[in-house]
């Protein structure tokens, strides 16, 4: 395994041809660098950034990609991952696991794969209960992503009936997004979300059958793909996708179906990503149609 420091911590070099990935070896786990070759980290860089825990050390974000259970209760999401981890390599790429959680009992894991030379990550993130009860939660992936770019996040538009007249979707919306914010392009078919917010914050959630997430930056579109299950119970009125906007940064979020994990279980959820570069888009949903189907991410 290739070590080096970014951003003061010890992490670990994966790449392939097509792209570069640092993961945290003193603190997390995060990914917090992803970039193609020769390009810019297209994660967000947040190393004094902190969230405060009740009763607890605030818990530093440092940006990119982290693994939390939802759902998000300040004393349980909050708490500090400032440990050292387990690394083990795997095929074609590694397992990084944390110490257990000792207030929750939940341990956290991800298994982040190259499994080829193309612009592809596969994470599985893994929580296990290894606590003296059942809890009931849902793994949650989160991608924060340096502001400056668009978030195309598709939408749900076939018929609920054969007769087309029950409702078919359904979108979340937390007590501090503005509905008119001009950071929404509110579309039929995708919603845009514009990540040059100066002050203040939003977040959606949804539904997600169609099962990718994406934003675009300096002409190069991160992917982000994850199962959803029609029968499954989602947290946040059902939402398996969601994304949070602020100045800071953009994430793009997926969650698993609610579960409750008995002592000595684990639930994984996997998470797929892809790099597509040479990508221009001027954000409309004429735009983000014709970039899905061009992609093969929408079905025709």
């Amino acid at each position: 395994m290739e070590t080096t420091t970014f951003l003061d911590l010890d992490c670990i070099r994966l790449k392939n041809d097509a792209l570069e990935l640092l993961v945290t070896r003193s603190v997390g786990p995060r990914i917090i660098y992803l970039s193609r070759p020769g390009g810019d980290n297209l994660l967000a860089e947040l190393p004094g950034l902190t969230l405060d825990c009740p009763d607890a050390d605030p818990l530093n974000l440092w940006g990119g990609h982290r693994l939390w259970h939802a759902p998000e209760l300040r004393r349980r999401t909050y708490l500090p991952d400032n440990q050292p981890l387990s690394v083990t390599e795997i095929d074609h790429g590694l397992e990084v696991v944390q110490p257990i959680e000792p207030p929750t009992g939940i341990q956290k894991s991800l298994r982040i794969m190259l499994p080829d030379q193309a612009a592809t990550v596969i994470i599985d993130h893994t929580l296990t209960n290894h606590g003296m009860w059942p809890v009931e939660l849902a793994p949650w992936a989160i991608t924060q992503l340096k502001p400056g770019g668009t978030a195309i996040l598709p939408q749900f538009t076939a018929n609920a009936d054969a007769d087309g007249l029950l409702p078919n979707r359904r979108i979340a919306l937390w007590p501090y997004t503005d509905i008119r914010s001009p950071h929404i392009t509110w579309g039929n078919r995708y919603i845009l979300v514009h990540a040059n917010m100066t002050a203040n914050s939003l977040k959606i959630g949804f539904p997600n059958p169609d099962g990718w997430l994406a934003y675009h930056i300096d002409h190069t579109l991160f992917v982000k793909q994850a199962a959803y299950h029609p029968n499954a119970d989602y947290l946040d009125f059902g939402s398996s996708s969601e994304c949070y906007c602020c100045g800071q940064f953009i994430e793009l979020e997926t969650l698993g179906p609610r579960t409750t994990l008995g002592l000595g279980q684990s639930v994984t959820h996997r998470e797929t990503w892809q790099l597509h570069v040479g990508i221009s888009f001027e954000p409309s949903e004429d735009a983000a149609q014709a970039l899905a189907e061009r992609l093969g991410l929408v079905v025709l």
